[in-house]
């Protein structure tokens, strides 16, 4: 479901969209074996038990305790407010249970449900790349934004700041 969406597939993930074959072991999607490298979860409407998206960290360094947040949500679920959730149940599960100290998102700079959700959960703009990201057809402008668990002096020489 969430693959074949390929418009909002396009836009959220640099890789070339290629069609795969139902049940196909290549599927994004697929149950992985658990990894040091990523944590990835269905997103499930508590209320209806209906799956709702996919969320996750990856790129996992755990030698610099940091990783990239992500989500997908499908079409029905979006404009409810389930973004603001899932990034705050992620930094919640990056920070307390798997000891990072740097989460960060990377999106469209036209995406504003998840910059929105990132906001709302305490990170901060770290920069823009105009004309980056060749997603659905056309370059497009990243933003990239931060949050860390880190407490410290907040100056442009340690950039670090307090957890929201």
């Amino acid at each position: 479901m969430l693959y074949n969406d390929v418009a909002t597939r396009s836009r959220q993930d640099p890789r070339p969209w290629q069609p795969l074959p139902p049940g196909s072991a290549h599927s994004p999607y697929a149950v992985a074996e658990p990894s040091d490298t990523g944590a990835h979860f269905s997103v499930v409407e508590l209320e209806s038990q209906e799956l709702a998206g996919a969320a996750g960290l990856w790129g996992i360094d755990t030698h610099n305790r940091s990783a990239h947040l992500g989500l997908a949500l499908l079409p029905d679920f979006r404009g409810r407010g389930f973004s603001s959730d899932i990034v705050r149940a992620l930094c919640e599960y990056g920070f307390a249970q798997r000891g990072l100290q740097r989460l960060q998102v990377e999106t469209l700079a036209d995406n504003t449900a998840m910059i929105s959700a990132a906001k709302k959960a305490g990170f901060t703009v770290e920069g823009t790349l105009r004309c980056a990201v060749w997603a659905y057809g056309a370059l497009s402008t990243r933003s990239s934004w931060a949050s860390s668990n880190v407490n410290g002096p907040a100056d442009e020489t340690t950039a670090v700041c307090g957890r929201r």
